[in-house]
């Protein structure tokens, strides 16, 4: 696995890039608010990509390589994570069609920028479909952040997830395994998931 640091508007971003022989794609994974690019699920799905033929990289946001703990507002994520995708298109995963995915605030930038880096196809994991305790107010939904990708989405969302459940959509497969928020157990049904479902993309 190679690490590039990437220019963005809002500093350095920081791509783990592991390339396949041959790829069929790639896939281009975002952290959550809080953990980084090593989370259990994450790792999960990169093997499943691999598995898969899809190179990927994990990315790093500017305000966690700069090791701020305080999650950057959701314009300076999507402006990073455009930047970093347009370069890694323009470098390692050039001519290559690319998922965008992420977990948790990451699931949420690629949706909301799907369309801006020309996904073919969206990767959620434990998409944070409301704030904790937050399900009947609809001003807190992020359903929408969802519902506005016209590309295909796999959402990955533990049974016991505080932060709500999407369901299905025209677009949409929902996969629910047992656990919480974190997807720290069941890593292998996230694997066999996400590798049933670039292998579909392909």
């Amino acid at each position: 696995m190679t690490a590039l640091e990437l220019d963005t508007p809002h500093g350095p971003a920081r791509a783990h890039i592991d390339d396949v022989g041959e790829p069929a794609g790639a896939l281009v994974l975002g952290h959550g608010a809080a953990g980084g690019v090593s989370a259990p699920d994450l790792a999960a799905a990169a093997q499943a990509a691999r598995e898969a033929r899809f190179s990927v990289a994990l990315v790093e946001q500017p305000y966690h390589v700069a090791g701020r703990r305080s999650v950057a507002p959701a314009h300076q994520l999507d402006a990073a994570w455009i930047a970093v995708v347009e370069q890694l298109r323009a470098g390692a995963f050039a001519g290559l069609p690319l998922v965008a995915g992420g977990r948790s605030s990451g699931a949420r930038v690629a949706c909301r920028t799907a369309g801006a880096v020309e996904a073919i196809g969206v990767l959620c994991l434990a998409f944070p479909l409301h704030p904790p305790g937050k399900a009947g107010d609809p001003s807190k939904s992020r359903l929408p952040e969802l519902d506005a990708v016209t590309v295909p989405v796999l959402v990955v969302q533990g049974a016991s997830d505080p932060f709500g459940h999407p369901g299905p959509g025209p677009h949409r497969r929902v996969v629910e395994v047992p656990g919480n928020h974190s997807l720290r157990t069941n890593l292998d049904r996230i694997q066999s998931a996400v590798r049933e479902w670039l292998d579909e993309l392909r």
